[in-house]
């Protein structure tokens, strides 16, 4: 689809072939960065407005969405996988800007890539066993750290035996299982808004196995919890934020602002006993991608969120913390983790 004599369309391709670029972001026609290892490097190129436009309208086409005056955000995908996201003036101001988050085709699972995120085996071992144990997961980390590309790496762990459904803003994990159903949340379809909460509620009449939500933004937090809570053992989702701490406080943010008059107490205890394990993921000095936090979710103490850290990242490498996990007896017997895994 690409037009050979489009400006853009011509430095996309060309920095497809590079190593190591995490992220291409165009502010205007002379303001074109690439991202490599968590650093921003302007490039000496100039493109101009008309192919920065054509090269939106084609992307829309492809998604088969709009970005005109009336829509003028675009959230989708490039053909090779990358995320894109465009918003045109007037509300980028003397251009539209254009953000493509590339898509790290190499890497694929655990045990093709031996030591992604820093993982030594032990702990890939650990994750694997997680995901066997259906334990539920929140993948917690900022912006461009690669929660969805860690999620992808657990998703792949999954049986070919599970139904699974996918629910997300834009299709972005993979699965290679025989029984998945992807839903995407769409800003307008025939005039009514179908929304993540929507998807959600109806997800629960479709005889899932486990619930995958791309990223938590709103109320839908609400339904996966009561999800979690209810027999769909094993669910995942990703979230915002820069610690375990703050995950669990802004899905009670979360939680309060979509509109729930419920008590703190009562959404506390919800996240409590749904969730398991948090993954705080970021990157170290180097800006490597890591993981920098296991942190399990214990229980609730009168008001108060239980949790302990099970392994932090520490002179670049994941430390055990010297705490066995609370579900190590579910971790063993359904995810095949030795009983002394944490005594070896």
């Amino acid at each position: 689809m690409a037009d050979a004599e489009n400006s853009v369309w011509g430095l996309v391709n060309e920095l497809a072939s590079k190593k190591g670029i995490s992220e291409i972001v165009i502010n205007g026609p002379k303001q074109v960065f690439v991202e490599r290892q968590g650093q921003f490097i302007q490039l000496s190129v100039h493109l101009s407005k008309k192919d920065m436009y054509s090269f939106i309208h084609e992307i829309a086409a492809y998604n088969k969405k709009e970005c005109n005056e009336q829509i003028p955000i675009l959230d989708g995908n490039m053909p090779d996988g990358s995320r894109i996201n465009c918003i045109i003036e007037p509300y980028a101001s003397g251009s539209p800007s254009i953000s493509i988050r590339k898509y790290m085709k190499t890497i694929k699972s655990f045990d093709d890539n031996p030591g992604v995120f820093d993982l030594t085996p032990d702990w890939i071992e650990f994750l694997k066993a997680a995901v066997s144990a259906r334990m539920n997961i929140v993948v917690s980390g900022g912006t461009g750290v690669g929660k969805t590309t860690f999620m992808n790496l657990l998703l792949k762990e999954l049986s070919p035996a599970e139904r699974i459904v996918t629910i997300e803003d834009t299709i972005e994990l993979s699965l290679n299982i025989p029984n998945v159903v992807r839903l995407e949340a769409k800003a307008q379809v025939g005039g009514a808004t179908i929304g993540p909460r929507d998807l959600v509620k109806n997800t629960l009449r479709m005889r899932p196995d486990r619930i995958i939500i791309g990223e938590i933004r709103g109320g839908e937090l609400f339904d996966l919890l009561q999800a979690m809570n209810t027999g769909h053992d094993g669910s995942m989702t990703s979230i915002h934020s820069n610690s375990p701490g703050e995950c669990i406080n802004r899905m009670e943010t979360l939680f309060l602002l979509a509109g729930f008059e419920v008590p703190f107490h009562v959404v506390r205890r919800s996240i409590s006993t749904a969730v398991d394990f948090i993954i705080q993921i970021s990157r170290n000095r180097e800006g490597k991608r890591v993981i920098h936090q296991i942190q399990e979710v214990t229980g609730m103490e009168g008001t108060t969120v239980l949790s302990q850290t099970i392994a932090t990242y520490e002179e670049d490498k994941l430390e055990f913390q010297g705490i066995v996990p609370k579900n190590m007896g579910k971790l063993n017997h359904m995810g095949g983790l030795p009983i002394d895994f944490f005594g070896k």
